[in-house]
This record gives structure tokens, sequence and C-alpha cells, in this order.
């Protein structure tokens, strides 16, 4: 990754970082009185220490790099609040997948998880509230039309439930010590990992006006990196150590996952992870320069190091 590159996915984190902050705001309403206002403060010190614990916000940036692929990024705040949204809304995912009941995991990004720094009560209900609000935000848009925030509550929605993120959880944790195939794993994972990504990359495109044939590319693009991404996750849950991860490393091999190594072996998940990053970059040649800030962010997911 040049030198470049990694100043600017610094600004942007911190850009989205600022975002999510002003997006998330307090739990305070006209009908929290003094009794219950300590209770709710325990709430929120759960959700934004989830929130705000190192995320690399890739999905966020997604949703902003997909706009200017496009060539209509001049909606910044609506952009703003739909990467927050998608932001929020992976925060809910993994705090209720390292949960006992689910993975069972002690450490996300060098942190004890949700759970071990405060309750498991408190956790299930600080990813509850992350869930709620991003929704919530994308009824906010101030330059969508209603049409366009239907559409977009409708791609995450989707990306979020059965067709998507919980069906790929509710796959995986089934597959726990299983015999499955490349073919059954890619489902799991294209639900699980992809979904969301695709989905963030389509809410750039949707915001921005994209044409039919450009918001096809863009989820040729987001299917290719988002299968990427978990390819190269179960290569650096062998090969890369706890402390580079920011999480327990080996926990899938410990738990008998079935993995992208495991079905193909490593030099056979390293070749797929290759296939994926030549998919991506040629979905994206008809865009004008080749959108770089897209293709970028795919050289990035294949060659990440947590």
């Amino acid at each position: 990754m040049s030198q470049s590159f990694a100043e600017l996915l610094q600004r942007s984190k911190n850009d989205i970082d600022q975002d999510l902050k002003r997006h998330l705001g307090t739990f305070n309403s006209p009908f929290t009185d003094s009794n219950s206002s300590h209770y709710l403060s325990r709430l929120q010190q759960a959700l934004s220490y989830s929130l705000f614990n190192g995320g690399k916000r890739i999905r966020g940036l997604l949703v902003h790099a997909a706009a200017a692929a496009v060539g209509h990024a001049e909606q910044r705040e609506d952009l703003s609040m739909a990467a927050s949204a998608v932001e929020m809304l992976h925060c809910y995912s993994l705090i209720h997948d390292d949960l006992p009941a689910m993975d069972d995991d002690d450490l996300r990004r060098g942190q004890a998880t949700c759970h071990r720094a405060f309750d498991e009560a408190t956790a299930i209900l600080a990813g509850d509230a992350l869930h709620s609000r991003a929704f919530e935000l994308l009824t906010e848009l101030p330059s969508c039309a209603a049409s366009t925030r239907l559409e977009l509550v409708t791609l995450l929605a989707t990306a979020a439930g059965p067709r998507g993120m919980v069906g790929g959880q509710a796959i995986d944790l089934d597959s726990v010590g299983q015999v499955i195939d490349e073919t059954q794993l890619e489902t799991l994972h294209r639900l699980k990992t992809g979904a969301l990504i695709r989905a963030s990359i389509a809410m750039g495109g949707t915001i921005a006006g994209a044409s039919s044939g450009q918001m096809q590319a863009l989820d040729h693009y987001g299917e290719a990196i988002g299968l990427a991404f978990q390819v190269q996750d179960d290569i650096l849950d062998i090969e890369a150590d706890t402390a580079t991860l920011g999480k327990t490393q080996g926990k899938d091999r410990a738990l008998n996952k079935p993995t992208y190594p495991s079905i193909l072996g490593m030099t056979g998940a390293k070749a797929k992870l290759q296939m994926l990053h030549q998919q991506a970059g040629a979905a994206l040649a008809d865009f004008d320069q080749g959108a770089p800030l897209l293709q970028q962010l795919c050289d990035y997911i294949v060659i990440r190091t947590h």
C-alpha cells in the first residue's frame, strides 16, 4: 500500500469517525428522567466503546468511493449519513457475532469485546441501538427524494437480514465441524461478509444517480471484493498473529470452521484471492479513469494484514 493511499485511508477514517459522532447523537429524550439517565449513559458508553475502537471504515469509504466513480458526489451530507448508517450496522453485527451464543470471542480490534468489557445484556442492547439508528438515519437524508430513501433502506435491510448477514451467520454456525464444499462456503460468505459490502457500494451509486449499467458494474465489483475480503480474512487467520489481527489468531481452525485454506489449501486460497482481485478490477474498466479510489480499495483489501 503506497504512503499516499495510506494517508488517504487515515483521513477518510478520521472524517467518517467525525461523521459518526455527529450522527450517533445522544439517547436523551423527553421521556428520560434522572433515574433512568444513569442506565442510558452506560448503554451509550458500551455503544461508543464498540463503534470507536479502531475500525478501518472500509464500508463507509466504499459508499463515498462508489459515488465518486459515478461522478456525481455532491450530496456530501447524504453520503456522510449513508456511510455512517453502514458503519453502525456493521458494528452491530460485530458486537452480536462476538457474543457467547455466537462466536464467543474475547478480543475485537485488540480490545476486549463489548460483552467482556461491559456485560452480555448491555452488548446485545448496544448492538440493537446501532441497528435501529442506522435505519433511522437513512430516513433523514436531507437531499434525497423519499423514493430514494426507501430504496436505500431496502438495500441495507436486505443486506442485514436472512438474505444477507443474518442468513450467512446462521449458515456459519451450522457449518462448524461440518464438511462443506467450495460452493457452499462461497454462499456463506457472499451472505455474511459480501452482502453489506455490496450494499455499501450500491448505496453510494444510488445517491449519486448511477445509471443501470453503472449499478451493474458496481455490483460486479462489490461481489468480487466482498468475497476477496473473506478469503483474505481466512488466510490471515492462519498467517498473521493475534497482536496484528486484533482478534484471536487461529480461532476458525480451533473451532473447526470451514475456510478457504481448509478447502482449497493455502496455495489455492491465494490463487482465488488473485482471481477475485482481477475480476474486481475488470468491473471498473468502463468508469472514467478506471475509478481509481475503488481500484485502490480493491488493492488494499487483498494485501491488508489485519
